[in-house]
């Protein structure tokens, strides 16, 4: 009986496995770390997603990135196939001193302020509230690619990502039509519609010139009444 899975999910699987088993200076694989945060970043460098982890960074990061289901990614907030990049802000057990819920809340909260000053919409998709804290000191973080050179170019063209995206934003629209959502889901439909329109408008930017606007007093061909 066939088993497996495609080709390319299977390349990206192991690009995700490669990038959480980086050594840390100490030798340790950062998706072995017990707690951390994390950031995923589409194919313009855009942050897209904030969150933190107590159960392992390696599982939290593979059950939203490899269809074991979670609920940004059930609700459409998130769809993997944008995430190009991940950030993670390992943290282990053994460093931890005091309250781990206090420390990784105000981890999370200083990376979401972090990744804000660089979004050029000055938003990402969450759609619950991050807990706001003092700012902290945060761990040294690791940055890397999850898509194969091969996938890249292919899964980068911005008619495909504005396809995935307008999918997107009609599959959460219908969610919250069909439900009482939370305040924090509504913005984030409308973060989404602000991605797609920029995608979008860069695309056509591309194509300017075949579409050149004829000044005032320029010839039409067709005859001005006086």
């Amino acid at each position: 009986m066939p088993s497996g899975v495609p080709p390319e999910v299977a390349a990206i699987r192991t690009e995700i496995r490669r990038f959480l088993d980086t050594p840390d200076v100490s030798g340790r694989k950062i998706g072995n770390a017990k707690y951390g945060a994390y950031v995923f970043y589409d194919y313009d460098g855009e942050p897209i997603y904030v969150g933190q982890t107590v159960e392992m960074v390696r599982s939290r990061i593979g059950r939203h990135l490899t269809n074991q289901r979670t609920d940004a990614v059930a609700m459409n907030v998130l769809d993997p196939f944008e995430v190009a990049e991940i950030e993670v802000w390992p943290l282990y057990a053994e460093d931890v001193k005091g309250d781990i819920g206090k420390t990784l809340n105000g981890i999370e909260y200083t990376v979401f302020q972090k990744v804000l000053r660089a979004s050029k919409l000055g938003a990402v998709l969450n759609e619950k509230d991050i807990p706001r804290t003092r700012l902290v000191k945060l761990p040294r973080s690791y940055r890397g690619r999850i898509i194969p050179p091969e996938l890249y170019q292919l899964r980068k063209h911005p008619d495909t990502r504005i396809a995935r995206r307008a999918s997107t934003i009609a599959n959460l629209a219908r969610v919250i039509s069909e439900r009482n959502v939370s305040k924090g889901l509504r913005r984030t439909l409308l973060t989404q519609a602000r991605r797609l329109e920029r995608l979008a408008a860069e695309r056509l930017a591309e194509f300017a010139e075949d579409y050149p606007v004829e000044k005032e007093g320029e010839e039409t061909g067709e005859e001005v009444a006086e």
